[in-house]
């Protein structure tokens, strides 16, 4: 071999070493992604047992705060599947630094209303993720997104997801086992950094902080009984937390490793697009419950035309297919062909 042949073979090496770190991240977001559209309980949501019993009264003010967040949800989403369907390539790459946050916030918004349909209003996002965690391991939502990991930072116990205490492997899932395998590390992960954060808080608060028995002194490091004292405090760990290390910040390292990588970009967008409109899909078919098929309906026809004729066409479908509202031959007349 040449030495021009080594280099490149070095070169090409150290280019793979640099895109595992994204190439891992592609896989949980495929991953998540292939475990909601091929999962039997996916989008018959009348046979959720929660869904068909859920009730609420709602306030004029809590309507009109609903009918907000979703608008910022749809526009959010409108603009994340835009940039896919614009770009390709190196343009993809770079739109990372507004897809990441377009992808949070367009869940986050939507999320808020279903929230909301519980009486919860804050915009705290903290208080956000506590409670829709708490209606994560109520039954709120479909089983292919109701996983969810609980206690020790290091050694979490993970729920509604047979597979996912097994390793994955480093390529795409072409199984649900495996795709349960990847969201099962996401989640440890995930749970991880969460736990190591309020530790952090804990730690730095003299009235809250961690003391050795023997000394008095704030812990330094944790052994296992005390990672144990701490795991009330970190609660569920949920899919809404993995679209959380979506969010940028100045130190956001998942960028990094993207434009350093060698990954499959439109392939991410699809899969993160994916999962967006699925959330937002759920959240839409409770609050349409909830404000009735009129409302929901005066909402979609308020909409820009751009709206109106993108994504939000199948959304209004899919949900009008799961409520049934009596005139929904009428209005959706494409829902029957």
């Amino acid at each position: 071999m040449s030495d021009t042949e080594v280099l490149k073979h070095e070169e090409e090496q150290e280019q793979w070493r640099r895109s595992i770190p994204a190439q891992v991240f592609l896989n949980h977001f495929f991953a998540l992604h292939f475990h909601i559209k091929n999962h039997r309980e996916t989008y018959p949501l009348e046979n959720l047992a929660y869904f068909r019993k859920f009730k609420t009264s709602l306030t004029d003010t809590e309507k009109e705060s609903i009918r907000k967040h979703l608008l910022n949800s749809w526009n959010t989403e409108y603009t994340l599947r835009m940039t896919a369907r614009l770009g390709e390539g190196a343009y993809l790459l770079h739109a990372l630094h507004w897809t990441f946050p377009q992808a949070y916030y367009s869940v986050q918004e939507s999320l808020k209303t279903l929230l909301i349909l519980h009486h919860t209003e804050t915009r705290w996002p903290e208080r956000i993720h506590t409670e829709s965690g708490k209606l994560v391991v109520k039954g709120v939502y479909p089983y292919p997104v109701s996983f969810y990991a609980v206690g020790h930072a290091h050694q979490p116990r993970l729920y509604r997801l047979p597979y996912g205490k097994y390793q994955p492997g480093l390529k795409l899932t072409d199984s649900d086992k495996e795709a349960q395998r990847q969201i099962g590390q996401f989640l440890r992960t995930t749970h991880r950094q969460r736990a190591l954060q309020v530790r952090t808080q804990v730690q730095n608060n003299p009235a809250t902080a961690l003391r050795s028995q023997k000394t008095g002194k704030i812990l330094q490091r944790f052994d296992e009984q005390h990672w144990h004292q701490l795991s009330w405090r970190i609660g569920y760990t949920t899919i809404f937390h993995l679209l959380s290390r979506l969010r940028i910040s100045a130190n956001h390292r998942e960028i990094a490793r993207f434009v350093e990588g060698d990954i499959d970009m439109k392939l991410f967008h699809d899969s993160l697009i994916g999962v967006v409109e699925y959330l937002n899909f759920v959240h839409e078919a409770y609050v349409a419950k909830a404000v009735g098929w009129e409302t929901y309906w005066q909402w979609y026809e308020a909409l820009p035309a751009y709206l109106q004729q993108d994504f939000m066409q199948e959304r209004i479908q899919a949900i009008g297919k799961i409520l049934k509202p009596a005139n929904y031959k009428e209005v959706l007349p494409e829902l029957m062909a």
